[in-house]
């Protein structure tokens, strides 16, 4: 299936799916489908396939190569998550056995993308017909784009949130401020919480108005609490009083409980960077243990790169501090062996620490987190790189960055 072969989706949705070394791990039952742009022809998002007894979504960048023999990943990584179709994407399964006038579709043929690797496109329909005068069915293949009608979302901005969601949530943010207020509301509309809010995160506070502006409360809230705590104590510091409070007062009570206290801290403290969403385990814990929760793919890198030991309880404001195991370390560590013979007693800061003694710590001391304690040596939270460096460039700096991959 190389080449500029066509590859029928019937095929396709009978190929055992492969890991990296050649394993079944395994089945694939169905293709997704994005609109093209500008008549453009359709392109294939990604495959369905069955795996340890879940239905579960393969982007189709993680396939190396579709082969008769199966569908070969590029790594041993496989995302568990349950598949759940978006707004804008459409299964070929939905696409076979449609009427069209008086034929139906019984097949869909895709071919690799010009000039990409491992991304396919829609290229031709298999339509049969039954005529009055013969039992037997007969066949033609026809181009994709004379049946549009197969391939058209719900909507132009639905289509448009599909296309967008293999995109680095960075390069969609510097796409969507650049479009027109009721293009970007209505993209907005047409995105999945968890993806706005992940787009929201790239944006600066001023633009994060802008695009939320709009949104209704309830979805406004959802959204809200699929961001990280920091990125959304940020962008509810800009709102004016009366939204902030409408909004804090709809939340889930415990997270509108962390986002006053976070609010609580001074604009240029470690306590206004930090976020209290951190791996926090016992001194008991096994090291094994603690490197499953570093696995979980939903940490942020800087978040998972240590693990903060802690006495009981175990959510912030914890008990005592007792310090930081790294990961690096942690694979030097038999599985067995607790946590405490890991961990690295290193600086914490306190909340009124300034963001200059903060970035001045974390480079001093080679860390992507640090630790913020209370006066009684509680956690409260750490501070991360990424948020340092994001308030040490210049309040401009995300206008000026290029979609990856992007020329001027």
């Amino acid at each position: 299936m190389a080449g500029s072969e066509l590859i029928w989706a019937f095929r396709v949705m009978r190929l055992p799916l492969l890991d990296a070394g050649g394993a079944v791990i395994g089945r694939l039952e169905d293709i997704v489908l994005t609109p093209g742009r500008h008549q453009e022809a359709p392109d294939v998002l990604g495959f369905v396939a069955s795996s340890q007894r879940r239905r579960i979504f393969v982007n189709a960048n993680r396939i190396a190569a579709l082969e008769s023999d199966g569908a070969r990943l590029r790594s041993w990584d496989v995302d568990l998550n349950p598949f759940r179709l978006h707004p804008g994407e459409i299964l070929v399964t939905t696409i076979i056995d449609r009427r069209v006038d008086e034929e139906t579709v019984h097949d869909v043929a895709l071919r690799p993308t010009a000039g990409k690797t491992s991304t396919w496109e829609v290229a031709k329909v298999r339509l049969g017909r039954r005529s009055a005068l013969r039992r037997r069915l007969t066949y033609r293949v026809v181009d994709w784009d004379e049946v549009p009608q197969l391939f058209a979302a719900s909507s132009e901005a639905a289509a448009e949130a599909a296309r967008l969601r293999d995109m680095h949530p960075t390069d969609v943010a510097h796409l969507v401020v650049n479009l027109p207020p009721a293009q970007r509301r209505l993209l907005a509309d047409a995105m999945e919480d968890d993806r706005l809010a992940d787009v929201l995160e790239e944006l600066s506070e001023s633009e994060q108005l802008r695009v939320i502006e709009g949104l209704d409360l309830d979805r406004l809230v959802s959204v809200l609490e699929e961001m990280e705590y920091d990125d959304a104590v940020d962008l509810l510091a800009e709102m004016p009083g009366d939204q902030r409070t409408r909004v804090l007062d709809a939340m889930d009570s415990d997270d509108a409980e962390v986002m006053r206290r976070l609010l609580s801290y001074g604009e240029g403290t470690a306590g206004g960077l930090m976020t209290p969403e951190v791996i926090i385990l016992s001194p008991t814990t096994t090291v094994a243990e603690a490197l499953a929760r570093i696995r979980d793919p939903d940490w942020l890198v800087s978040i998972a790169a240590q693990v903060f030991v802690t006495q009981p309880p175990f959510v912030s404001p914890t008990g005592t501090f007792l310090g930081v195991a790294h990961f690096q370390r942690l694979l030097r560590e038999p599985p067995s062996s607790s946590l405490i013979q890991a961990v690295e007693d290193i600086p914490f800061v306190t909340p009124d620490t300034t963001e200059r003694d903060v970035a001045e710590r974390l480079a001093a001391y080679n860390l992507l987190a640090l630790p913020v304690c209370d006066e009684r040596n509680r956690l409260l939270g750490a501070v991360t790189v990424d948020d340092v460096l994001d308030r040490a460039l210049p309040p401009d700096w995300r206008q000026r960055q290029r979609p990856a991959g992007r020329t001027a």
